[in-house]
């Protein structure tokens, strides 16, 4: 007794397994984006007239001269009366 059997799908064969083994079909993680800096935060500290007074009465001799040599007004006016009260 043969059976004939005329419309049959034949199953397509492969060569590769079924299933891949995860190493080689797991991507590597993505890499988180690096942290961007962010600039250090400042803070801005203004003294007083006063303690800015005091501070200039106890600056030595040295430093006034350096100031006045950079343009600061403070300092010359410092230097020319000093240099006055020399001058008497």
């Amino acid at each position: 007794m043969s059976i004939a059997i005329t419309s049959a799908a034949h199953a397509a064969v492969s060569t590769q397994p079924a299933v891949q083994p995860k190493a080689a079909t797991q991507q590597p993680a993505p890499q988180p984006a690096p942290a961007k800096l962010q600039p250090a935060p400042s803070d801005t500290v203004q003294i007083s007239a006063a303690a800015q007074a005091l501070k200039e009465a106890v600056e030595n001799p040295a430093q006034t001269a350096r100031e006045a040599a950079g343009g600061d007004i403070q300092a010359k006016r410092l230097l020319a009366k000093e240099a006055a009260d020399k001058a008497l």
